[in-house]
């Protein structure tokens, strides 16, 4: 059964620190904070709407939720508990930073429903950490992702790819490292330099080089098929559409449909495996990931032309991808 978030943004009001890519009101779009009474409307008008609330939770996202204020977040969640139970929706998710994770903090999450944490890891390379100035290091996001799953909420883990200081290496022994800490889901953030924060200070020095798009969109297919592998669902893959970034944006690897260009990408690899020593192959895949088969554009039959291989894309009749006819 598919999982929706309704999703209330919170500001930047609650971090330590000013990431040098950071411009939260930016990312969320959110303009102010809302009290415990829009909390309540917010759900009130989505609970009324949605047909399936026993597969909905409602989220805290934007800010670092457990480093606001205690009775901000405390009205925040008492105005959200509200909605969570028999014939409402399932429970709460927050997310928030490594370091604002503590037993106390937990407890008071358990007590009002708060079903799933998910953290910024962004990485797991201590040197990329302290040059993005994020304030916590790798260990922290250990410990608190041990914490979290001793308590027993779902745990999240958030990355960036592409950030200043790191690498494709970098990158790749993050998703490792956080393959490690055994979580429920990952959300993957390719870097969007936005105006106004650190990150476009360096990118507009030349000390901040980005790789080029194309090799982002083969990193995170290769993080994609990594994180599968172990069972560890994929949430999320580029940031999320939003005509604030799109504004604000000065650089980076912003596409509204940025993880179809990566299982498109996923799929290119397959295909090139199954057409190996081959001029014409015809290929059978799932009516829903056809547009990902064919490519962005026809890209992945374009591409496989140039090399001198016909591919043919048809509907599966199973759920199936498999090859029909190969010479």
């Amino acid at each position: 059964m598919k999982h929706s978030n309704i999703s209330v943004f919170i500001p930047h009001i609650g971090c330590l620190h000013q990431c040098s890519f950071c411009d939260q009101r930016t990312i969320s779009g959110a303009q102010h904070a809302p009290d415990g009474n829009e909390v309540r409307e917010i759900c009130a008008r989505a609970l009324s709407e949605i047909k399936e609330p026993q597969n909905t939770e409602i989220a805290f996202f934007g800010g670092s939720f457990t480093a606001v204020p205690r009775d901000y977040m405390t009205e925040l969640l008492s105005a959200a508990s509200e909605f969570v139970g028999d014939g409402k929706f399932s429970g709460i998710r927050c997310s928030t930073r490594p370091d604002c994770i503590s037993a106390e903090v937990l407890d008071i999450l358990k007590s009002y429903g708060v079903t799933a944490i998910e953290l910024g890891a962004q990485s797991m390379d201590d040197a990329v950490l302290e040059a993005n100035e994020r304030g916590h290091s790798a260990c922290d996001v250990v410990n608190a992702g041990r914490l979290i799953k001793e308590y027993g909420f779902e745990l999240g883990l958030q990355m960036m790819t592409g950030l200043y200081k790191s690498s494709r290496e970098s990158d790749i022994a993050t998703a490792d490292a956080l393959i490690d800490i055994a979580p429920d889901t990952v959300r993957i953030y390719p870097v969007v330099v936005l105006n106004g924060t650190k990150l476009a200070e360096y990118y507009r020095r030349g000390e901040y080089r980005m790789m080029p798009f194309d090799d982002m969109v083969s990193l995170c297919a290769e993080l994609l098929e990594k994180f599968g592998k172990k069972g560890i669902r994929v949430i999320k893959c580029g940031l999320h559409a939003s005509e604030f970034v799109e504004h604000d944006m000065v650089a980076g690897y912003y596409h509204p449909a940025f993880r179809e260009l990566c299982e498109s990408r996923i799929y290119l690899k397959r295909i090139e495996e199954y057409a190996n020593d081959c001029g014409y192959i015809r290929i059978a895949v799932p009516a829903r990931d056809i547009s990902k088969a064919v490519g962005h554009k026809k890209s992945n039959i374009e591409y496989m032309k140039s090399k001198g291989v016909e591919v043919q894309i048809v509907p599966s009749a199973s759920d199936k991808t498999e090859i029909i006819e190969r010479r």
